[in-house]
This record gives C-alpha cells, sequence and structure tokens, in this order.
C-alpha cells in the first residue's frame, strides 16, 4: 500500500503571485490538496470554480513536482458571481499566466460555463472532481449531478464551503444528503471541505485507515 506523506509545503505560487492566497478561503486546504493529490494520483482532475487558483495551483504543484502523468483543467467563467464578487478578465489573464509560467504541461484553463465545459470530458473520465461554483443548493446540486457521469470508478468528489451556513450558501445541505449514501470526511475549517467517494470506496478504504486518526490534526488549521 501507497504511504500517505504530510507534506508543509512552501507552494511556490505563494513567490510568485501572492495574489492569490489575498483572495482566497481556501488557504487552510492547500496541504491537504496537496497531499491527496500525491497519494491517490489521479490521471485527471476538474476543478469547477477557479477564481484566483489557489485550489487549482496546489493539485498542479502536487502534479508537477510528482512528475505525475496528469492533467488538471479549471472550468470557469471568471465573471464572479453574488457570492465571490462580481471581478474583471484581468483575473483571467493572471491566473492564465501563473498556469503558463508554473505549470505549462499540467494546467488548462476553460473559460466556459460549467455545463458547456461537460462536453470536453467523457463519461468516467476525471478521477478528482472539485466543485467551487455558485454555492446555493440548487445550483451545487445541479453541478453535483450533472458532472457525476464523468467522475470515475473509485473518483473522489471535493466540496468546498460545506461549514458555510450564511447569505444563501447551502453546500451544506447537499453535503449532508450526500454522506448519509457514501463514504466520506470532512474538515470544518477554511470554510469546510467535503471529501467525498460516490462511485466506490476503494480509494476511501486505502485512504482513511491510514490518516484517520491524524486527520484534524496534521490538516485543520483553524485560525486560516
Amino acid at each position: 500500500m501507497t504511504e500517505w506523506k504530510f507534506h508543509r509545503k512552501s507552494f511556490e505560487y505563494d513567490r510568485v503571485a501572492p495574489q492569490v492566497l489575498t483572495y482566497s478561503a481556501w488557504t487552510g486546504h492547500r496541504e491537504f490538496a496537496y497531499d491527496l493529490v500525491s497519494f491517490a494520483k489521479p490521471q485527471l482532475i476538474v476543478e469547477l470554480g477557479t477564481h484566483w487558483g489557489a485550489s487549482f495551483f496546489s493539485f498542479c504543484e502536487a502534479v508537477r513536482d510528482n512528475d505525475l502523468p496528469a492533467k488538471c483543467y479549471a472550468v470557469d467563467t471568471w465573471v464572479g458571481d453574488s457570492h465571490s464578487g462580481a471581478y474583471n478578465e484581468d483575473v483571467y489573464q493572471e491566473v492564465g499566466q501563473i498556469a503558463a509560467s508554473l505549470y505549462p504541461n499540467v494546467a488548462t484553463l476553460l473559460q466556459s460555463t460549467f455545463d458547456d465545459a461537460l462536453q470536453h470530458f467523457e463519461d468516467g473520465s476525471i478521477h478528482l472532481l472539485h466543485i467551487d461554483g455558485f454555492h446555493e443548493y440548487e445550483a451545487v446540486h445541479h453541478d453535483y449531478h450533472t458532472w457525476l457521469p464523468k467522475l470515475a470508478d473509485n473518483g473522489i468528489v471535493l466540496f468546498h464551503d460545506i461549514s458555510v451556513r450564511l447569505h444563501g450558501f447551502g453546500v451544506w445541505q447537499l453535503w449532508d444528503e450526500l454522506i448519509a449514501q457514501h463514504p466520506s470526511f470532512q474538515f470544518d475549517h477554511s470554510s469546510g471541505l467535503g471529501v467525498l467517494f460516490p462511485k466506490g470506496d476503494a480509494t476511501y478504504s486505502e485512504i482513511h485507515p491510514l490518516i484517520s486518526h491524524q486527520l484534524q490534526q496534521m490538516y485543520a488549521h483553524p485560525n486560516q
């Protein structure tokens, strides 16, 4: 069995693009994301909702550092919404420049709605799917169920903001429904991160015994 390694990672994008973290609520999950990709070695990673790219670049850096034969796709319109706020084309351009500079053979940006991007991926092809789009219940419910056919057997789905219950956020509601049906674990810091295994528990069965007793100790940073 592959050994799970806990990294205290200094991310390269912090050095070249400090603005990424300035606008991110994902700060406290970056090391877990890096370690998850390093362990699970997904061949295709797709993120729905990227903004400045803190989560996306963490996935990309793990792929690059481990020399994995994997591709990472960021899907976003880069125009914002009522939860993230509106922003202009400059964000998309800067994210693209960071991706091209640091992860040229790994990262691909798709400036698209989530629904329109479905056509770019075959059913059963995605090994790690991160859903972090519009956070109302109806929206995240739609995103999950429309993208679920694209997930590979034993694939992993990440949900950000499962701990937020203000301002119309409804990810927590969908999360509560899904964990009654599928293996999962979660973090409550940094707005919450849910880790779901909806298409088989082989990967869950590998991961959870290795780190379950250390998850919160190693990755939960309540001040982030």
